[in-house]
């Protein structure tokens, strides 16, 4: 069974920084893709693909502040955001899949193992 837990998440004042870990078990980072989403309350976005072999996706918001990244000796996902804005301002999602589906926004969606998520809150 596939478990994600995220942690990292906090309250920062807008041009903070914050770095966000997904922790996961019962899947192999090295044959499986992971994403960060985020949910807003009135949205969803993608924020950071990383595909099984490595190649990586960022949504176009992100603007260069952030960095996705993956250690499978540890099992874990990161993303390393800076910079942050108001509008950063959700709950951050880990997903796994393992049939490569993350840079299909649906795919993943639908077939994707997501874990409960971190709050992000940046004042301005």
């Amino acid at each position: 069974q596939v478990r994600l837990v995220e942690s990292g998440g906090g309250a920062v004042q807008a041009g903070g920084s914050l770095r966000l870990s997904c922790k996961g078990s019962g899947i192999t980072y090295s044959s499986t893709c992971m994403a960060w989403f985020r949910q807003a309350p009135k949205e969803r976005e993608e924020v950071a693909s990383i595909l099984s072999d490595g190649t990586i996706k960022y949504g176009e918001f992100v603007k260069g502040r952030f960095t996705i990244s993956r250690d499978n000796a540890k099992n874990t996902l990161y993303l390393q955001m800076s910079n942050l804005k108001p509008e950063d301002t959700a709950m951050y999602h880990c997903v796994a899949d393992s049939r490569d589906y993350c840079f299909d926004y649906d795919r993943v969606i639908e077939y994707g193992s997501w874990g409960q998520g971190t709050q992000v809150t940046v004042s301005s």
